[in-house]
């Protein structure tokens, strides 16, 4: 065992067994029944992260993790006596104060033998802001959980798996709520909703579930796919969906879910040395409000992980306290995947998770694969056990694990096996005194007592200028931006946005014509200039490329309007602009055509200066080729004059020599008969 590190008790021999911190960023389980000790084990450990300064995020489904906050560096019965249960007085034959004075006699002895004093009690509660979050109550600090889908810091560019996996949670928890079952591949829901989340996100922009609604309605997008929106996601079923939700948000139960301090694990967890202990109430949460609750807060733990640097140390730990149900071997709850997440990827960034059940046949084995440290107490049942034994294969190392069967079945309350791949073989220990005091699950009632007098976070109100007189009348004759215009971000306009600002849309038409060139062309110029509620400045021209879908004749519902300088409600101001905007653009707007003068050749409207020099190549070499050709056919008539003379001249040698030999024989001949005559 390490020299230092988390203390969480003493082995067989009497030595103090402590947990090197960074152990734990290749994660842990701890099961046990219920009694063995499982639920103390786990505040042990974590008071023994926060004191060593380890922030912590604690999900606690039953409802034992406000333990944390029942520290009484006194050990006086006084303290303890508020928090002790009637029925275990009643019980034991005491009276409420007879039984207090015992639990604090019982809790100061046993803190005494595991050598912690009130010193260390008071250290805790001093340095570590511990905080109980309810959402969907105000009976602690409520946690806005769909008050803002906030766009998160990462890029897109090198993080899309992450953000991706984010919005399907997301989108995931939000559809279950009301009852849609989303499949992310092929439910029409669920790729509309994801598309509308990622759209905004890619823009900077958060959401909030109301304006996720109004972009149901109206969405900045025209196609889904290759199909055209309407078609992939008709309007009136749209408008059903957005009614589902509607009357989510409408609920007065649903209103709180929006409340309180938003769901951001560096705000919840605080500063590395500073910690926070963020625990997550949800024992008065129905199992779907659970799902929902726990896939957005891990969700968000992903992506915010995947932000930090790398580290081998332990930077902060996720602890789940009954993890049944989330992370099932064959269900896919929506929990499951930012669980896996986690426990696949979260060791490069330092952050830990630690999963307690007492059902271990209903956890998933690969989540088992993944944890590197086992805490194991009783098991009610060998279908547990075998289960436990099964998972213990990849942090047994070395070790027979069918060898640990009679150690776990042997195994008293509060003595708990750790299988560890960072320790050379198994160890049996028997739990250290928690400082906290273990009074059993807390009820909504009772967290509230104990975070009364915290201070609770309120939003902020948008601020609005001064300066901007708005008006819920719409003006007359006017089109409104179609919120999947999409040059709407270039002049800073927001889809279904409420507060419109007037612009001006212009389009002209352009003609270029000159003979030399042989260029004849018309193009068509579009612009929009605004915001116009401080007057018309031509300079602050946007040029857009927009056509006739980019407007609608209706203005968002809940619309208001800052209104425009009296000015330019005169009926002179359009005149007068149009001339105006006309002589800016015919001296702004020309067309560049680039000439090659040797080829007396010029370029196409349009044409890239590269462009350009490319054809002026081809009709160069074109030109050269016709040129060689020409060259060609000239010497070719040559040679052939030229053959045709010399073969007119063989001939005429060979008849002249014809000629000659043919003399020769008639001369012959003749002097032969002569000779004969004389003899």
């Amino acid at each position: 065992m390490a020299a230092d590190g988390f203390l969480l008790g003493t082995t067989d021999a009497g030595e103090s067994l402590r947990l090197e911190p960074r152990d734990l960023t290749t994660h842990g389980v701890i099961v046990g029944m219920t009694g063995s000790g499982k639920t103390g084990l786990g505040l042990v450990l974590l008071e023994e992260a926060l004191s060593a300064g380890v922030p912590v995020l604690a999900l606690d489904p039953k409802g034992d993790l406000g333990n944390l906050l029942l520290t009484f560096p006194e050990l006086d019965a006084a303290s303890f006596q508020p928090w002790v249960n009637e029925s275990d007085a009643r019980e034991a034959g005491l009276s409420l104060e007879e039984y207090a004075a015992k639990v604090a006699g019982e809790w100061k002895e046993g803190l005494a033998a595991s050598g912690i004093g009130p010193e260390r009690i008071r250290a805790l509660r001093d340095t570590v802001e511990l905080t109980v979050y309810t959402p969907g109550s105000s009976a602690g600090v409520p946690l806005n959980l769909i008050g803002s889908l906030k766009a998160p810091a990462l890029s897109w560019e090198t993080e899309a798996e992450t953000l991706r996996d984010e919005i399907e949670a997301t989108v995931t928890s939000v559809l279950e709520l009301v009852g849609v079952a989303a499949d992310p591949l092929s439910s029409r829901e669920h790729v509309l909703l994801s598309n509308l989340v990622e759209h905004a996100w890619r823009a900077g922009r958060s959401l909030d579930l109301g304006a996720l609604i109004g972009e149901i309605q109206s969405p900045p997008l025209r196609k889904l796919g290759v199909f055209e929106l309407d078609a992939f996601f008709p309007p009136a079923e749209r408008t059903e969906l957005a009614l589902k939700l509607n009357a989510l948000v409408a609920s007065p139960s649903f209103a709180i879910w929006g409340e309180g301090a938003a769901l951001d694990p560096a705000e919840l967890l605080g500063a590395p040395g500073k910690p926070r202990a963020a625990i997550v109430y949800l024992a008065h949460l129905s199992e779907q409000e659970r799902q929902f609750a726990v896939t957005l807060i891990l969700a968000k733990v992903v992506t915010w992980m995947r932000g930090l640097s790398g580290t081998s140390d332990l930077r902060a730990l996720v602890y789940m306290d009954e993890v049944v149900g989330f992370v099932p071997p064959t269900a896919v709850p929506p929990a499951k995947k930012p669980i896996l997440t986690i426990l696949k990827q979260a060791r490069a960034y330092g952050v830990g998770m630690m999963l307690a059940t007492q059902n271990p046949v209903d956890l998933d084995y690969k989540a088992m694969s993944n944890a590197a440290t086992w805490l194991v107490g009783r098991l009610q049942t060998e279908r547990d056990k075998e289960r436990v034994l099964e998972g213990l294969k990849s942090a047994a190392g070395d070790t027979d694990v069918g060898s640990l069967d009679e150690t776990i079945g042997a195994l008293e309350k509060r003595q708990f096996l750790l299988v560890s791949a960072h320790e050379p073989k198994p160890v049996v220990f028997s739990t250290r005194w928690a400082m906290s005091y273990l009074r059993g699950p807390l009820t909504k009632e009772q967290i509230e007592v104990l975070m009364r007098d915290r201070e609770r976070p309120t939003a902020a109100p948008s601020p609005v200028s001064p300066a901007e007189a708005v008006s819920p009348i719409h003006p007359e004759s006017a089109l409104y931006a179609h919120p999947a215009a999409p040059w709407l971000a270039q002049v800073g306009g927001v889809p279904n946005g409420s507060r419109l600002r007037p612009f001006l849309a212009a389009r002209l038409g352009l003609r270029f014509d000159d003979a030399t060139s042989d260029i004849d062309t018309s193009q068509e110029w579009e612009a929009l200039y605004g915001p116009l509620d401080t007057g018309l400045e031509l300079d602050s021209e946007v040029a857009v490329d927009y056509d006739n879908r980019d407007f609608v004749p209706n203005p968002p519902a809940g619309a208001t309007y800052v209104e425009l300088p009296a000015e330019l409600k005169d009926e002179s101001f359009l005149r007068e602009t149009k001339v105006a905007i006309q002589r800016r653009v015919v001296d702004a707007q020309s067309l560049t055509v680039f000439r090659n003068r040797p080829l007396k050749l010029y370029s196409r409207p349009g044409e890239s200066r590269e462009t350009f020099a490319s054809r002026a190549d081809e009709a160069a070499q074109a030109g050269a080729d016709r040129e060689a050709a020409r060259i060609r056919d000239r010497l070719e008539a040559k040679r052939e004059r030229l053959e045709a003379a010399l073969e007119t001249a063989r001939r005429r040698a060979e008849e002249l020599e014809a000629d000659q030999k043919s003399r020769t024989a008639t001369e012959l001949l003749a002097g032969a008969g002569t000779v004969l005559s004389v003899l």
